[in-house]
């Protein structure tokens, strides 16, 4: 699947938003990309999380792991692909990670971190962190889209579908406020 490819399905479910948008770092972006509305296509989601799966085959990968809300979808796919468990972390009162439901990791378990998107890194760092206090081993981590600058270092290998790089601009500094435009919170916040 080519980039183009991608790109066409983002468009087509309407998962990649051109307007005025208040990111949740507070900066404002003319695009956002919004995966629950890829992922609620089970066709494009199957379609999309097979190849992200296919680029972590062969590392006896035994658990994907993802973060609620937004990587939960992603992370059961990718592991119905790879034909392995998936469960996911849930935020505590404090905002921390954690298991819960039942859900456990071994040490020495080999899991692969499976999320969304991935802007500052966040999420999937407190999600690598849980692994690893479990004593289980991150072979990876897979996003559908990366919008990082490309700095995030996981200790392990960070691949995604798509690499986005969205403008972004400061309040005082961004030209859809100065034509006046009307601006969306789309984020899961």
């Amino acid at each position: 699947m080519t980039e183009t490819d991608i790109l066409k399905i983002l468009s087509d479910t309407g998962a990649l938003l051109t307007g005025h948008f208040l990111l949740r770092s507070g900066l404002h972006s003319n695009r956002y990309f919004q995966a629950a509305l890829v992922m609620q296509h089970t066709g494009a989601a199957a379609q999309l999380c097979g190849v992200l799966a296919d680029q972590f085959r062969g590392l006896d990968i035994e658990t994907v792991i993802s973060p609620a809300v937004g990587g939960i979808v992603v992370g059961q796919e990718v592991g119905r692909q790879l034909g392995v468990r998936a469960i996911f972390a849930e935020k505590d009162e404090e905002s921390n990670l954690l298991l819960r439901r039942g859900f456990s990791l071994r040490p020495g378990e080999k899991v692969l971190v499976a999320e969304d998107v991935v802007t500052k890194g966040g999420r999937v760092q407190q999600t690598v962190d849980l692994v690893r206090a479990c004593g289980a081993e991150v072979v990876g981590i897979a996003v559908v889209v990366d919008r990082s600058d490309g700095s995030l270092d996981f200790g392990a290998p960070l691949k995604s579908l798509l690499t986005l790089e969205l403008a972004t601009y400061a309040t005082d500094e961004c030209p859809m406020c100065g034509q006046g435009l009307p601006i969306d919170k789309p984020g899961s916040k």
